[in-house]
Order: structure tokens, then sequence, then C-alpha cells
């Protein structure tokens, strides 16, 4: 029997998510895309589940990038309306989801892989992994998202350096560029990055969704939207039962005990 492309399990309130297609380095097609959005969905479809982990199979890879044969395959109007509109809406579903998403970046991040890392919201990379946008080096550019995200979080200097270059940097790079939080020994990867999905699963689930999503819209607006925006979702939380569990547990000098409500 096939092994699926990509593996999920719970740990308590952590999903994991875990690209599983080793043997050809967990490169991107449309069945590889595909299998992540069904993963996503059954992870955010299930009600204990708070914060999201997602890793690669083995120690080489985590994701490295498209599947070159089956770019060099196509053409462009086919290429639009066959993959680069799926991934583009799959690659949107992971930054807009209502989890908090944690990349425990276990090898190569190359390519799609680069692009994909950019939609998380919080990464983890081994000490011993790399990372790049190596498209300019087969006549391309970043298409899935990389060209318009990398220059949004990091300064357009180092954005343009990275592609027009193609350049891979090491995780301590990554991490002085701001790209990932924090550089991991390889045999602690997995073991830091459950550890802190569970530090932030102990918080509300409404304030983390709704923070995450004003964050998320708000990036893109002017600050006077923005802040218009924060104001009305900060309202909206005070409408769940968590905020006044929150606050009432600091009056009375014990843990909160957010229920998601």
């Amino acid at each position: 029997m096939t092994e699926p492309h990509v593996l999920t399990r719970t740990e308590g309130a952590v999903g994991v998510m875990t690209f599983n297609r080793p043997q050809t380095m967990n490169t991107l097609d449309i069945p590889m895309v595909l299998a992540m959005e069904e993963a996503l969905n059954t992870l955010e479809a299930d009600p204990e589940v708070r914060v999201l982990v997602i890793t690669g199979s083995g120690d080489r890879t985590f994701v490295a990038g498209g599947n070159i044969a089956d770019l060099n395959s196509r053409r462009g109007l086919e290429h639009y309306k066959d993959f680069a509109v799926v991934l583009h809406r799959v690659f949107r579903r992971f930054e807009e989801s209502n989890l908090p998403t944690i990349a425990a970046v276990n090898g190569w991040a190359l390519g799609g892989g680069a692009e994909f890392l950019l939609t998380t919201d919080i990464r983890l990379m081994s000490e011993d992994a790399q990372m790049g946008l190596p498209e300019i080096k087969l006549g391309l550019f970043p298409g899935g998202g990389g060209s318009q995200r990398l220059m949004r979080q990091i300064p357009l200097c180092q954005a343009k350096m990275l592609m027009f270059t193609g350049d891979f940097i090491s995780a301590q790079e990554a991490v002085q560029l701001g790209l990932i939080n924090r550089a991991v020994p390889k045999a602690h990867l997995m073991a830091e990055s459950m550890a802190l999905a569970h530090r932030i699963a102990d918080k509300s689930p409404w304030a983390l969704r709704l923070l995450k999503s004003s964050m998320l819209h708000g990036s893109d607006m002017p600050l006077s939207a923005a802040l218009a925006h924060e104001m009305a979702t900060i309202s909206l939380v005070l409408d769940t039962n968590d905020a006044h569990e929150g606050c009432s547990a600091f009056l009375e000098k014990r843990q909160p005990n957010f229920q998601g409500s």
C-alpha cells in the first residue's frame, strides 16, 4: 500500500503534519499540494487541536521545491490554470489558517519549500539545514508567492539579493535576516518545536485566532485602517468567555483554564 504524501497525528492540543515523500525530497506537485490541503483540513476540523507543527520526514529535506520535470512539461496558461492557482490557494490556506503554525525545518527548504515556509507563523530550523530560492538559476523566479512575501518579511535589498543570486543560506544566516526564529541542534528540533507548540496551545484559542487574523490583514492596510481593525478585533475578543477567565484568573492569582469559548 502506498504511503500517504502527508502524515498527520495529534499530541494533546498540538497537531503534527509531516511531509512524507523522502524519495522525491518532498517536492511539490499537484498530488502533494492537495495532500497538504487535505491534511490541514483534517487537523483544523479536530476541535482538540489548537496549534500546528509542520515538518518533513527523515533528516535531509523539509521541502526541496517544485518538481522540475513537471515544470518543464508546462507552458504558461496550462501552468497557470493547472498548477499555480492550486498552489497559491493552498499556500494561502496555511497562511490564513485559524491554527498558529510552527515550521520545524529539518532539512533543505528550497524553492517552493522556502516559499511555503514564508506562509508559516513561527519557524525553527535545524542548525545544519539550508534554505534558498534558486529559481533564477533555471531561468525562472519564485512563483509560489515568494517574490511577494519575501520582500514583506525582510529588507527589500536582502530579498533581491536572495532571489537575484539564487544563493542558499544557512540557518544562522536565516536567523540574522529575520526569516526564521531560531536555529536548533537537529537532535532537539522536534522536541523544541513541540514544547513551543504546547506553550502556545495553553493560550486562549480565540485570542490566538483573532490576533493572527488582525496581524495578517492589518499588515496589508495603512496604519490608520489597521488600528481601527485592531480595535474592532480586540472588542470581539472581549465577547469570549476566555478573555474574562484570563482576567479573573489574574485577579484571583491562579492559572487560567481557557476553554476556547
